[in-house]
C-alpha cells in the first residue's frame, strides 16, 4: 500500500486547522440519555470523514444491529463499558478499545451498563450522518412521528439497514 496521491500542491503549507475545546456544548441531545458531539462532519472534511462524540446515560439501548452500504464505521471507547456488536458477538468493550467495521459489516451498540459510557464514531468517507442523527432524536423525543414505511425510507436514504 501507498500514500494516496497528493491533494495539497503548494510549498510553503498553509493556516488551514482548527480547534474544537472540549468545553463546546454538544450539538444535539436527546434527553438525558445521550449527548452527540459533531466533532468533524464530512462537510467539514470536505468529505473525506466524520467524527463524533458519543456519550450515552447507563441503560442507553444504542443502536440495534444493522449495516451501511456506502461507509465504514469505527467505534472507539472513551470511558466506561459500551457493547459493541461485530456481527457475531456482543463484546463490552472499555476504555482504550476499538472496533472497526466495513461497508456490509453487521454491527450495534449500546450501554447496558449501570454507569455513563463515552465513544468515539468515526465514519469514512464523511456522510451527512447528523441528519440521521437529528431524526432519530425527534423520533424519540416525540417530535416526529414515522410509519413503518417512513421510516424504512428515511433510513434508507441515510444507507442505515436494520436486520
Amino acid at each position: 500500500m501507498s500514500y494516496p496521491d497528493p491533494r495539497y500542491l503548494g510549498e510553503t503549507g498553509e493556516v488551514s486547522a482548527w480547534f474544537r475545546p472540549a468545553s463546546h456544548e454538544p450539538e444535539l441531545k436527546i434527553g438525558r440519555m445521550t449527548a452527540a458531539s459533531y466533532l468533524a462532519t464530512g462537510e467539514s472534511t470536505g468529505g473525506k470523514f466524520g467524527l463524533y462524540r458519543w456519550d450515552m446515560a447507563p441503560g442507553v439501548p444504542g443502536a440495534a444491529p444493522h449495516f451501511h452500504r456506502t461507509i465504514s464505521e469505527s467505534f472507539f471507547i472513551l470511558s466506561g463499558t459500551v457493547g459493541l456488536f461485530d456481527g457475531e458477538t456482543w463484546t463490552e468493550a472499555t476504555s482504550g478499545d476499538y472496533l472497526y467495521v466495513p461497508e456490509g459489516g453487521l454491527h450495534g451498540f449500546r450501554n447496558a451498563s449501570s454507569e455513563p459510557a463515552s465513544m468515539l464514531i468515526l465514519f469514512a468517507p464523511g456522510a451527512p450522518r447528523e441528519g440521521y442523527f437529528e431524526g432519530l432524536a425527534d423520533r424519540a423525543m416525540g417530535r416526529r412521528e414515522f410509519t413503518p414505511e417512513e421510516f424504512r425510507e428515511f433510513c434508507d436514504a441515510h444507507d442505515n439497514y436494520w436486520v
